[in-house]
């Protein structure tokens, strides 16, 4: 619209600044909202519009989202029913909330306070009860005291009242209650000091139980109750920007409240066609949170369309992995069992006029400006005829699709809603030879399962289109979707089909080998279910894809595991120690508290013996600057022993390699305090360790801008560095797979399913905070 002296003299009308009216113009679709309520209202008011109305006239035309509503409320506006800001708002919900014709007069006008009228004897004895209430502390405090709180409570018991009255009102009630203002009163209060790290740390891991899931209460759990996710309310989905609303749409919706309670449901639908990864944890937090988290359900939903792709092992391991995280499903469904019923749905979709048969074959209408189909416009019969065609069988795969006539967000025209396919599925058999598209499945699936919120990744905006159409289209209960970023993680890859193309090449054993960043990989690597929902939670819940790094992950790992993962000695190099001057001519046994700075936690008893084991880098014989560990004249302590040794004796092999050290030992509280004190084994367990880092070199190995020659080419060499030699104490030696350790110095570890009875082999899962080389 340009910026003429017409629209201008139009909006100066109403009292907007000739800066602002310029401002306005800028934005055509409020300008032309605008420029249609003035007019309206010039046209019942005259030429002059005052500057209260005209406001309230800007106000409308900014915040309305219904626009057929513009006319009534511009009418409530200039017949003098609403007359303050406070109505207005009251109004614009109250349209929101109803979208059907008629509105109810009587109702609009009661919950909008048309024709309230609060006297200042009403203000005067609200304030003054607010000002009783809080009296003690007014006099407390005086001037410091929040005088909002009055306010609130004032404007609380009077709805309609108008705030700078009430302001006015508690200024004058407080003044002659405290008398003006004194020096002491005029001096700046003291800022809160800031909270010590600890005290933050100890509010961060302020926990609350969620469906046996523990997340942080700052991060996700907040996002979770709404107060970061403006979410509707359930009945409410009308409110929803872009929400389809129909005639049938207020009855449908009763009838959902009837069936639900009002309850929150959300739904969690994997396709079984592969295992669960890092970004489904993000996934299964949010929907089985938000329902937690507001009182609701969560259905897990097997997305089972795609016959040729889906086995067993993934249904199982994808409920094991949700309720690994901690979550048990309101109910596990399938969309296989609603097959009848869509199929039925098609039908309707058919003799609606709706949805077609077509003959274009999959290549022809890949990408996003396929050619129109010619049999787009085909007789409803003929079409209803070829579909049931395709359901006995008539057709070859390929040969014919039923497609959806729309248009998509994205462009995208008449998606697919069913293919044949001559795939048994592992449900239903060979009853099917049609099968329907997640475009087809997934609303019609929310809708039968009443979900309130279907919480989706981004990429899957362009499908909401098509979500709320096809439900309107069958005339059915239709949720909502919302969408939220993906979670990714840098130094690694997810998808199924470059998994596979590892295992093919070697790289990796299988897809719970603990380099890769499944869930099953995690879980075997021995990251716990609390660490990795804590880092959803600090992730959050955003619009935008989050990309991260693996340390932020481990850091929550540590944070979990340093809490809960008993502290034993164990050796990944061993180097041979003789004390030849050992205290007795018998073992010794050595307490050692499992969780040292919690004695309470109990201890575990180590032998102590004449031979013991230490790190092969914990001795030098030649000292560098700086080093403080075992070395010839440089003696250490023995952690828990009590004891310090001094080198004696350095034996070496032929190759001039040392083999073994002879010490003695003297009792610490007789000597002077060591540099240092270092983890040792005696009488040991022989282990097999097996040490990770991470799988590829560069942070984006799906980028050929970093890695041209694809993900294979970027693989890291020392992703796994096996110790089968390694010692540990042997307060592990009854540990079962998944059991998890602080070897103390050397990092968290956990046991491995491949342990056996003769050998236990344990998973480096984290390295300490600290360098373990540093003491």
């Amino acid at each position: 619209m340009a910026a003429g002296p017409d629209a201008l003299s139009l909006f100066a009308a109403i009292g907007l600044s000739e800066p602002k009216a310029r401002e306005t113009l800028k934005n055509e679709a409020l300008s032309a909202l605008l420029r249609e309520a003035v007019t309206q209202a010039q046209g019942i008011l005259g030429p002059t519009v005052d500057k209260a109305t005209g406001t309230l006239l800007y106000n409308v035309a900014s915040r309305l989202k219904d626009q057929k509503r513009l006319r009534f409320l511009v009418g409530c506006i200039t017949s003098r029913k609403i007359l303050t800001d406070l109505q207005l708002s009251a109004a614009l919900e109250y349209v929101r909330s109803h979208p059907l014709d008629p509105i109810d007069m009587a109702d609009f006008e009661h919950e909008c306070g048309v024709g309230v009228v609060v006297t200042p004897e009403q203000i005067e004895e609200a304030v003054e009860a607010a000002i009783n209430k809080h009296r003690a502390e007014l006099l407390s405090e005086r001037y410091r005291f929040n005088m909002g709180l009055l306010m609130g409570e004032a404007r609380g018991s009077l709805r309609w009242a108008d705030g700078k009255s009430i302001k006015n009102e508690v200024d004058l009630q407080v003044l002659h209650l405290l008398g003006p203002k004194t020096e002491a009163d005029l001096e700046k209060k003291q800022k809160a000091g800031k909270a010590k790290p600890a005290e933050v740390e100890r509010q961060q891991k302020a926990l609350e139980e969620n469906g046996g899931v523990t997340l942080e209460t700052k991060s996700l759990m907040e996002q979770l109750r709404g107060e970061a996710l403006k979410f509707h309310k359930p009945g409410e989905n009308y409110k929803t920007e872009g929400y389809v609303i129909t005639p049938h749409t207020m009855a449908l919706m009763k009838q959902h409240l009837e069936i639900t309670g009002g309850q929150v449901r959300t739904r969690f639908p994997p396709e079984p066609n592969g295992i669960l990864h890092i970004g489904h944890a993000k996934a299964i937090n949010f929907n089985f949170g938000y329902a937690k988290a507001n009182g609701g359900v969560c259905f897990l939903r097997y997305d089972d369309t795609n016959p040729e792709k889906e086995e067993e092992k993934y249904f199982t391991a994808i409920r094991d992995m949700v309720e690994w995280l901690g979550y048990k499903p309101h109910a596990v469904t399938h969309a296989s069992d609603y097959f009848d019923q869509l199929y039925a749905w098609a039908m309707e979709l058919i003799q609606r006029g709706h949805a077609y048969v077509c003959h274009q074959r999959v290549e022809e209408i890949k990408g996003h400006n396929p050619p129109p189909s010619p049999w787009r416009d085909r007789p409803v019969e003929e079409s209803l005829l070829l579909f049931q065609g395709m359901k006995k069988g008539k057709f070859e795969e390929g040969e014919a699709t039923l497609r959806m006539k729309l248009v998509m967000e994205d462009g995208k025209l008449d998606p697919v809603a069913y293919r044949i396919k001559y795939t048994p599925h592992h449900r239903s058999g060979d009853r099917w030879c049609i099968y329907p598209t997640y475009d087809y499945t997934h609303c019609l699936c929310d809708s039968v399962e009443h979900i309130t919120h279907s919480l989706c990744t981004k990429e899957f905006q362009a499908r909401r289109s098509s979500y709320f159409w096809l439900c309107n289209a069958l005339g059915v209960y239709c949720p909502v979707q919302w969408e939220y970023g993906r979670l990714n993680l840098l130094y690694t890859v997810v998808s199924k089909r470059k998994i596979i193309r590892l295992v093919e090449a070697g790289a990796v054993r299988d897809w719970d080998d603990p380099r890769l960043f499944t869930l099953t990989a995690l879980r075997r690597r021995g990251f716990p279910p609390e660490a990795i929902n804590n880092f959803c939670a600090r992730v959050g819940v955003t619009v935008a894809q989050t990309t991260m790094e693996p340390h932020l992950l481990e850091a929550c790992v540590r944070e979990v595991l340093n809490e809960c993962a008993p502290r034993a000695m164990a050796v990944l190099e061993p180097l041979r120690v003789t004390i030849t001057n050992f205290p007795t001519e018998k073992a010794l046994e050595v307490l050692v508290p499992n969780f040292p700075a919690d004695e309470t936690k109990g201890f575990h008893k180590v032998p102590f013996q004449a031979t013991i084991y230490i790190e092969h880098s914990d001795f030098r014989e030649v000292m560098d600057k700086g080093y403080k560990r075992l070395a010839p004249g440089q003696p250490v302590g023995l952690r828990h022993a009590g004891y310090v040794i001094a080198v004696q004796n350095v034996i070496k092999d032929a190759g001039g390699q040392v083999m073994e050290l002879e010490v003695t030992c003297t009792k610490s509280n007789s000597v002077e305090k060591p540099k240092a004190f270092i983890h040792w084994v005696s009488d040991p367990l022989v282990c097999e360790v097996r040490l990770y880092e991470q799988l590829f070199l560069h942070k984006n190995p799906e980028d050929p801008a970093e890695v041209p020659a694809g993900f294979l080419s970027d693989l890291n060499p020392d992703s796994l560095c096996v110790m089968d030699s390694a010692l540990a104490d042997r307060s592990i030696r009854s540990a079962k797979p998944f059991d998890k350790f602080q070897f103390e110095r050397l990092g968290y570890f956990s046991v491995d399913p491949d342990s056996t009875e003769g050998k236990m082999v344990l998973n480096r899962t984290v390295m300490l905070k600290e360098d373990p080389g540093k003491v």
